[in-house]
């Protein structure tokens, strides 16, 4: 049937687009003051039929995503970048979607136009009459009084946003798409210069989680993952100076781009001995720390960002594995659940320090390609994080998509994205029926998964491992991995 073709797969996820984007005016993350006539809350039978729409759209466009996925799997080649725009161009001109987090990057803009500390303070610190105000007053509850937890690189991008647009809400969110659509890009030409061709973009790029949550919902996460992706490939290609720099603007971004420096210096030092490993350990981190460094004081931000890293963690995300465990773990004790979940989330964080330095031994020891070993710990960060939301799943999935699309990790992380772009409503909030809709897609996609598993073909290979030139290419299984010597 021509709906289960390349062309209709295309269109059928545009079509899902579409109607995200129109369900969005309606049940979107609707800014409180300052939407205009457009961008307005509206009645609660039309939000309903929005939220209906937009949900809709949504599996229309997991559906189509999947299928093209399977077709590119079966060895089709077809014009991913031209999918790519289809399903793209309608979130252009949407209201925030799944997420009130652009209204946050505004107003911590306008804090520092307006001379606030915004590692000591939250949106609530702007006045009525004070650039931003308008977004302070569409942040969510949660981060009203949460200092910035993001990077000055970051801050001065969202301030120049604010700065153009005289801070009114709406150009000011379609300033900030058009940051995550240049986010967008670098994904594009890191993952096509790291050797991925139409199925790494597919699941990278046109990953609907990514759509929905980068695009749509203008996460900054998008631009730290192209930039750490970025100095990735320029390190595998020799140039690791400036890759580290773009990791430490990465950083600059959010820190956990910081995982990438480890991997450059494994690409640094393999085959160069005891002065090499040192070297690995010691360079890219000073690069990177330079660069830190220089953005701090440059933005006359200061260094608040190094204490502001943990205040996420105090919020409770039910997708925290050692939240959950450590909160019933303190229940079922019978007394204050709070310092037994610190004490699991220390512990889940140091698992996942200890992982991922075994993941950069073995890509030191040249059995594991080390841009997937960078993805596989990004993963394994995620996982074991005391503050989990959906989209940073896209951390480890974007880096595992340039290199093992087709590998057992990739479908599983593809999976994961399909049941993860549920778990919100277009609104932004976490209704308990999402959990139970990505807990169906994630239950059906692993069943799928088992039944039938994406053999590696050309498509899927590893790129040859590279260091300060090409190497031959090794040959490796179906995760990526290469055979011991």
């Amino acid at each position: 049937m021509w709906v289960f073709s390349a062309s209709g797969c295309r269109w059928l996820g545009a079509g899902g687009s579409l109607a995200v984007a129109v369900g969005g005016y309606a049940a979107g993350t609707l800014p409180v003051l300052g939407g205009g006539p457009l961008w307005e809350p509206r009645g609660s039978a039309l939000t309903l039929a929005g939220a209906v729409l937009a949900y809709l759209g949504l599996t229309l466009l997991v559906a189509a995503w999947w299928r093209y996925g399977v077709l590119l799997a079966r060895g089709l080649r077809d014009g991913v970048l031209a999918t790519l725009a289809c399903w793209t161009a309608p979130l252009l001109l949407a209201p925030p979607l799944h997420s009130a987090d652009v209204y946050s990057y505004i107003a911590q803009g306008a804090m520092v136009l307006e001379g606030h500390d915004v590692y000591g303070a939250g949106p609530a610190v702007l006045g009525p009459g004070d650039l931003g105000a308008d977004a302070a007053a569409s942040v969510g509850g949660n981060w009203t009084h949460t200092p910035a937890p993001y990077g000055p690189a970051f801050l001065l991008l969202a301030a120049g946003v604010v700065k153009l647009t005289g801070g009114a809400v709406v150009p000011a969110v379609l300033g900030m798409r058009l940051i995550a659509l240049g986010a967008l890009a670098l994904v594009v030409w890191a993952v096509r210069g790291l050797g991925g061709g139409g199925g790494a973009l597919w699941l990278a790029a046109l990953n609907p989680l990514l759509l929905v949550h980068v695009v749509g919902g203008m996460h900054n996460d998008g631009l730290m993952i192209g930039l750490m992706l970025g100095g990735v490939l320029l390190a595998t290609r020799g140039r690791w100076v400036l890759g580290s720099v773009l990791v430490g603007l990465a950083m600059m971004i959010k820190s956990p781009a910081a995982v990438a420096l480890l991997f450059i210096g494994v690409l640094l030092a393999r085959g160069r001995g005891a002065r090499g490993l040192l070297k690995g350990l010691v360079l890219p981190g000073a690069v990177a720390g330079a660069v830190a460094a220089g953005a701090s004081v440059l933005a006359g931000t200061g260094f608040g960002w190094l204490r502001t890293q943990s205040v996420a963690a105090a919020i409770h995300t039910p997708l925290s594995l050692t939240s959950d465990l450590g909160l019933g773990l303190g229940l079922l004790l019978g007394g204050e659940a709070e310092p037994v979940k610190g004490v699991v989330q220390k512990l889940g964080l140091l698992l996942a320090v200890a992982l991922i330095a075994a993941l950069a031994w073995r890509a030191y020891r040249g059995r594991l390609d080390p841009v997937l070993g960078l993805g596989l710990s990004l993963v394994a960060l995620v996982a074991l994080s005391p503050m989990v939301q959906p989209w940073y799943l896209l951390w480890g999935t974007v880096v595992v998509a340039a290199v093992a699309w087709r590998s057992r990790a990739g479908q599983v992380l593809a999976v994961l994205s399909a049941a993860l772009v549920y778990e919100t409503q277009p609104s932004g909030h976490t209704p308990w029926y999402g959990f139970v809709l990505a807990g169906v897609v994630l239950a059906a996609g692993l069943v799928w998964v088992r039944r039938e598993p994406w053999a590696l073909g050309q498509e899927g290979a590893v790129p040859p491992q590279r260091a300060h030139g090409p190497r031959p290419a090794v040959a490796r299984d179906s995760a990526g991995l290469r055979p011991p010597h």
